[in-house]
């Protein structure tokens, strides 16, 4: 064996990163990176390979220069009409042309750097939420920590529904399937395994069966490997330039807005030239016409509605990140307006995901569980009893007291009291409960002052209700060690273990070993022909009987669960469906609630409130998930239309569209099943919002309208297909998202019908005044100053709140042309008493003052006046930014028209207090065509 020798790397790079791992013994893997095959690395081993080897993440680009981004930020045509017309200017000798100019552009360019800012912000969060967790061994412990601490060396273990965090050498394999298309391309997921390949053999990427890549999915089974690179060092890592992608705030409605603007620039810029060519053919001065005309493009090019788009959009997610909800995919948010149909998972999003054993079925003997969540005190009762049941540690095989050691809950040698009777009584119910502490993947563990699960919540109640029994976990699993595992599948509704005798085995090769089965009610019966008595002996089973408790229960709103087991060959290591197609002995039922949410009662009824329909797709038996329903207020009638997963198998089209449209509960719904009635509700025009959170949902949350995962409970595979993620877990929350949502469409809504009719006006306004050879109401410098100040209304809107009516009002289809016949008349109406209000200040003021600064001057405050009321039609004074805008935008023209310096600077005037007052009397004009503007074309 060749001998590799390990020099100290620069840090972030591998010393072994030209390793063939795939055809290394795990041995010498171990050897190598110099870990534990078993313990993994000890802790105080992290810090010093963390900064000998870096983070486990890819090197982001370098950050762009302030002047870089100043730079790219002047990219914009009507920056660079604005930089040509400046140079005109300074070559014409009009220095106060140029003046305001050179502010226009600064002014424009210092609102684009701060709108990529706080886009930029909003990235950062949203690439913060996205950092994947990894399950790792260290000093022989199980625990959970973030991917990017992993180091070569760790041990990290993989379930279904896991992203690959590092490159992986596996050390063990379990029915695991990687999908590995975003480094391979195979289009289907790959069977992995230990096995060592030929040292000769020239292997691919995708040859390579001990290895899992980083980046990949496991899509099902479980396994385990070393960390054997990480970071840039990773395959992914070495193609990362070509895959990676920053989320960027663009939607389609976003790239709409875009492109009307571009084809509004070109409309523009021909109208400017055109007023710039009939000026001059009327004998006005060149210079002046193209002052003119440069004005007329600069103000009439809506050039702050892609700021304001992206700020809007900024802040809304910014707002959403604060309540715990993060946007994955920016499209989603143009789909989240209009949902109509939310399809929600129970377990987790409508619930606690706290399940609590609160009935035991065993031995035929029933049993009642106190306490509540994973709080280990309570005691089990029998009915009829007054005594509680406490059965340590006792350790049966085959009915047989095989005289071991008895732990009690805490581990505590209870061997002594072996002969008690209150361990005679119970062996059933021992038995079932055992089946629950092994044919398990998840555990308790101290945090504070309480126990939290590790793992499945589910799983974590079985170990509950064992522990209030007595039982000890981690002994059960030192005497009866798993040898093998079939994981859970929804196709199969069961998960099976097989285990040995752990040193027992060792001394009596001829006992046999143990198959422990939990799984669906139906599952277990259905293989199952002997069940236990009261004292342990074997009787034929009566099926019929136990579905009836099993109803009794989920009548009660209880999740049931059943549990088996079957005895095999002392030389049996592996098991498959095969193995337990029949022969098992039913051990009993234990019914589990998870109390729902309280903020889900009042979700709901927001949602009905908002024709928005809640539908819940469950795993659950179907009296179960009735019984929830009804809890949960899901049926608006107070009716639940109910189809199990049986009878959605044999539908139509046609009855399936109807059943998608008519029913609220979905039970025992397989994943293809979830995937046919989402495309039966998008078949009826519905647009549909899916929570999911295994690898099974990701088909469903992909065709979906909103795919939604919980941040917490659910698997990488369905984050990485979610275009929302809940970091509460929270179904509230998705009302929440809605909403949010609609308030980033209704601030687009007010932004658009505020700066359309202000940008034609300005620019019409020139148009006009040359095309009927009248004197210029407003000259072209004061035009580029009323640009800045639309730009800070214009803005303002950006941080309107939602309105307290928004979900109860009517949705805004956004698929249709931008300018809509409803907006084109606000347009229009708005946009004539502009020009009204403009002429007829300036002509009456001339004629009374004999002032042409006076008149225009008067004109442009009448205007701006005209605005601001206009501004607070559309938004909500006294709550929004909008009023420091409007306040801002007063203060502005104060100085426009009473400063000195304004005044030689845009040629104005300063007005007495009768002029000033005078300026106010449109005002009155504007209300009613305001009012009429919300109706032909309601904003709020």
């Amino acid at each position: 064996m060749a001998t590799i020798n390990i020099e100290k790397p620069v840090t972030g790079m591998h010393p072994l990163t030209d390793t063939k791992w795939h055809h290394i013994e795990l041995e010498e893997v171990a050897s190598l990176l110099q870990t534990n095959l078993q313990q993994g690395l000890e802790s105080t081993e992290i810090s010093s390979r963390q900064a000998l080897y870096g983070i486990n993440e890819l090197t982001a680009k370098p950050p762009t220069s302030l002047w870089l981004r100043l730079l790219i930020q002047s990219k914009q045509p009507f920056l660079y009409i604005l930089l040509i017309a400046g140079f005109i200017n300074i070559v014409l000798g009009y220095w106060a042309n140029t003046a305001v100019i050179l502010g226009v552009i600064v002014i424009n360019v210092i609102v684009s750097y701060v709108r990529e800012l706080k886009a930029e912000k909003t990235i950062s969060i949203l690439d913060q939420a996205l950092t994947i967790k990894a399950v790792v061994v260290r000093d022989g412990k199980k625990c959970c920590i973030p991917a990017k601490e992993l180091t070569p060396g760790d041990l990290v273990l993989l379930a279904s529904g896991n992203k690959v965090p590092a490159d992986l050498r596996l050390i063990s394999a379990n029915n695991l399937q990687v999908d590995q298309f975003a480094l391979t391309k195979e289009s289907l997921p790959v069977s992995k395994n230990v096995k060592l390949l030929d040292v000769n053999e020239n292997t691919s990427l995708s040859q390579r069966t001990n290895i899992v890549y980083a980046g990949s999915f496991v899509t099902f089974g479980e396994g385990s490997g070393i960390v054997i690179d990480i970071g840039n060092n990773t395959q992914l890592g070495l193609i990362s330039e070509s895959i990676s992608a920053r989320p960027s705030l663009d939607t389609p409605l976003t790239r709409k807005l875009n492109k009307f603007t571009q084809i509004l620039t070109y409309i523009i810029l021909s109208l400017a030239s055109f007023t710039f060519v009939f000026g001059i053919g009327l004998g006005r001065p060149w210079g002046e016409m193209f002052n003119a005309a440069v004005a007329a493009s600069v103000s009439a090019i809506p050039y702050s509605l892609p700021v304001v788009i992206t700020i809007i959009f900024a802040i809304g997610i910014e707002r959403m990140a604060r309540r715990h909800i993060i946007i994955r995919k920016l499209p989603a948010i143009d789909s989240l307006i209009n949902a109509t149909v939310i399809c929600s998972d129970k377990t987790g999003t409508l619930t606690e995901n706290q399940m609590t054993v609160k009935y035991i079925y065993a031995g035929e003997q029933q049993y009642t569980v106190g306490g509540i969540g994973y709080n280990l005190k309570g005691t089990i009762w029998q009915s009829g009893n007054l005594q509680p049941v406490h059965l340590g540690g006792r350790f049966l095989y085959n009915n047989t007291d095989l005289r071991t050691t008895i732990f009690d809950s805490n581990g505590t040698d209870v061997t002594t009291n072996s002969s008690d009777n209150k361990y005679e009584s119970h062996i059933a119910l021992r038995e079932c409960l055992v089946a629950g502490l092994l044919c398990n993947d998840s555990h308790l563990e101290p945090k504070g002052n309480q126990w939290v699960v590790v793992g499945d919540s589910t799983e974590g109640a079985l170990v509950v209700s064992a522990r209030k029994a007595g039982l000890s976990q981690s002994k059960q699993r030192e005497a009866m060690p798993r040898l093998n595992i079939i994981p859970f599948e929804a196709k199969y509704q069961y998960m099976a273990t097989l285990h040995g005798m752990g040193n027992l085995q060792s001394n009596h090769n001829k006992i046999n070993k143990t198959i422990y089965i939990k799984g669906s009610v139906e599952a277990i019966l259905s293989r199952s022909k002997q069940t236990l008595d009261k004292n342990g002996n074997l009787v034929p089973l009566n099926s019929t009987f136990i579905e009836q408790e099993a109803e009794m229960m989920a009548k009660q709103g209880f999740r049931v669960l059943a549990f088996a087991k079957k005895i095999v060959d002392s030389d049996c290591n592996f098991i498959t469906h095969d193995s337990i197609t029949s022969g098992l002995i039913f051990l009993g039922l234990q019914g589990m609630i998870d109390v729902p949410k309280q903020e889900v009662f009042a979700a709901i009824k927001f949602c009905h409130s908002a024709a928005i329909r809640v539908q819940m797709i469950t795993g659950e038996d179907i009296i179960t998930a009735v019984a929830v329903g009804y809890k949960l207020g899901l049926g608006q009638n107070g009716e639940i239309t109910a189809f199990k997963g049986q009878e959605v198998a044999v539908m139509n089209d046609a009855k399936l569209e109807a059943a998608a449209e008519t029913g609220v509960v979905f039970a025992r719904i397989a994943p293809e099943q979830k995937l046919h009635l989402v495309k039966a509700l998008q078949a009826k025009g519905k647009i549909v919002a899916v929570t999911g959170n295994s690898v099974n949902d990701a088909l469903a949350l992909k065709l979906a309208d909103i795919a939604i995962a919980m941040g917490k409970a659910g698997t990488d595979v369905a984050k990485e297909a979610a275009d929302i993620l809940l970091m509460d877990d929270n179904f509230a929350s998705i009302t929440t998202a809605v909403e949010e949502g609609r308030s980033i469409y209704q601030n687009l809504h007010k932004a658009i019908a505020f700066i359309l009719p202000v940008c034609s006006s300005e620019s019409m306004t020139v148009f006009i005044a040359v095309l009927v050879s009248l004197q210029l109401p407003i000259l072209p410098i004061q035009i580029l100053w009323l640009s800045i100040v639309n730009v800070i209304m214009t803005v303002s809107l950006a941080f309107e709140p939602k309105s307290n009516d928004l979900m109860k009002q009517p949705l805004r289809n956004w698929s249709e042309a931008l300018l809509s016949k409803k907006l084109l008349w606000r347009l229009l109406l708005v946009s004539a008493l502009n020009w009204i209000v403009v002429f007829g200040m300036f002509e009456w003021a001339y004629r009374a003052f004999l002032d042409v600064a006076v008149a225009r001057t008067m004109a442009i405050q009448a205007l701006i006046l005209v605005r601001i009321v206009y501004l607070l039609t559309i938004s909500q004074w006294g709550r929004s930014f909008s009023s420091l805008g409007i306040f801002a935008s007063i203060i502005l023209q104060i100085v426009f028209s009473q400063w000195d310096v304004m005044n030689t600077l845009f040629a104005t005037a300063p007005l007495n207090l009768i002029q000033l007052l005078i300026c106010f009397i449109p005002v009155l004009l504007m209300i009613p065509v305001a009012i009429l503007a919300n109706r032909l074309n309601p904003i709020d």
